[in-house]
């Protein structure tokens, strides 16, 4: 059984599932899609910083003495189908899906106890979303379901009283946050716990190893369950399951714990805009790449969509989501359940990450860029002649080689016209019998 210290806590081993999946999809949806401007962070802009394209944009739009609560009936998911958010998702060759079952703004996306008359049953919808998007996803896809849940509420008085008496009062995670995780990992037995916002307050404040040790002892996902690092002040990066650090964290090199690169397909916002420019989106050529730097250095990769407030996956998201999936279709045996091998990336060719299949003992070169001289230089890897052979991942035939001095070697790419490629936007070299 686990104490609740960071010391028991976090020596326990991640459930293996985590590691070998590699790529899940993050959703950011709530009442901030309602306004879907700006960011998801709206409601704090507007009335806590008063930031003038928030002030000025609900001037315009939005009658004298509008409040944000007013927007809570206006977010009405009428359009949301969960079997078709699932049959996306499934396509998009992710492994876990996260969704955002309370923003900071309190809102609950299932009919909390906790939350009266600020959730999607009472309010909005009258829909438990929760309870839709995890059936439909268990029903229909072999995802995992995982919940993110913020552990402050930016405008809620009983947080603000906290606050004010500096967190020695503890009246707001004991009759609101805290009830509320109970709920949703009994409810929903959610596989992934993504915690998030602790509003500068210690862990402590928020009795996170109380919780994280009956959630690892006693709740029903005792044996699957993942969490990650944001768990109260000083904790990320340091205490948890997985690391997240930082949104967007992306190092680059190898770290020594499993960590998570979470990120958005719109660099600006995690929730929908309405104002997004094009540009404003990554290209898929952009998403391939973080995804392969990410699983060459032992992270996953945790890929953010914002749906619109009437339900809709918005098609720019869903066309990313299944070119990834289109990808992944081809190049996943360098993806899924792979381990970092001894270099992340190339040496004497840019662009080229490796990963390591245990399964066969092959290393996956990742090229990004097809080399315009037909002839791929890798400078790590030290092939044995008349024994290592390489093969272009959705290509029948093996390729020529020749080893370049001590360590590193040239190979031949094949030369096809574009439509005979096995794939678009990185390709993938398996390399057997090579040191």
């Amino acid at each position: 059984r686990y104490e609740p210290t960071w010391g028991s806590l976090d020596a326990r081993p991640l459930p293996a599932w985590f590691d070998e999946a590699k790529f899940g999809v993050f959703i950011h949806w709530g009442v901030f899609s309602v306004p879907s401007f700006g960011s998801e962070w709206f409601w704090w802009y507007w009335q806590k910083e008063k930031r003038e394209p928030y002030v000025k944009f609900m001037e315009a739009n939005y009658p004298p003495g509008f409040s944000y609560e007013d927007f809570g009936p206006l977010f009405t998911a009428e359009f949301f189908d969960p079997n078709q958010w699932a049959d996306i998702l499934k396509a998009s060759g992710a492994k876990y899906v996260v969704l955002t079952s309370k923003h900071h703004e309190g809102f609950t996306l299932w009919g909390s106890e906790y939350s009266w008359n600020w959730n999607a049953v009472d309010v909005g919808p009258k829909r438990d979303l929760v309870a839709e998007l995890a059936t439909s996803v268990r029903n229909r896809t072999d995802l995992h379901f995982g919940l993110y849940h913020s552990l402050f509420e930016w405008f809620n008085p009983l947080f603000l009283e906290d606050a004010t008496n500096v967190f020695k009062t503890r009246k707001f995670p004991t009759s609101k946050s805290l009830p509320e995780l109970y709920e949703i990992v009994t409810k929903y037995q959610p596989e992934i716990i993504w915690s998030d916002g602790d509003g500068n307050a210690p862990d402590t404040y928020w009795n996170s190893t109380g919780f994280l040790a009956w959630l690892y002892n006693d709740s029903p996902v005792r044996d699957t369950v993942v969490t990650n690092d944001r768990w109260g002040a000083g904790s990320i990066c340091t205490h948890g399951g997985f690391y997240t650090c930082s949104d967007r964290y992306n190092p680059r090199h190898l770290l020594p714990h499993k960590w998570e690169n979470c990120m958005t397909i719109d660099r600006r916002s995690w929730g929908y805009r309405r104002n997004a420019q094009l540009d404003d989106y990554l290209t898929i050529e952009d998403l391939v790449k973080q995804l392969v730097e990410t699983v060459s250095c032992g992270g996953n990769l945790l890929m953010n969509i914002g749906p619109t407030h009437d339900g809709r996956i918005a098609v720019v998201f869903e066309e990313r989501l299944r070119q990834m999936g289109a990808w992944l279709k081809v190049n996943g045996e360098a993806i899924y359940g792979t381990k970092p091998w001894r270099a992340q990336n190339d040496t004497v060719t840019p662009q080229v990450w490796y990963t390591f299949s245990p399964e066969g003992g092959k290393v996956n070169a990742i090229f990004l860029n097809w080399p315009v001289s037909g002839t791929l230089e890798l400078g790590e890897p030290q092939a044995k002649l008349g024994e290592t052979q390489v093969k272009l991942i959705g290509y029948k035939e093996l390729l020529k080689w020749v080893a370049l001095g001590e360590k590193g070697m040239a190979i031949a790419l094949p030369q096809l016209p574009p439509k005979q490629l096995p794939c678009q936007w990185g390709w993938t070299l398996q390399l057997t019998d090579v040191n």
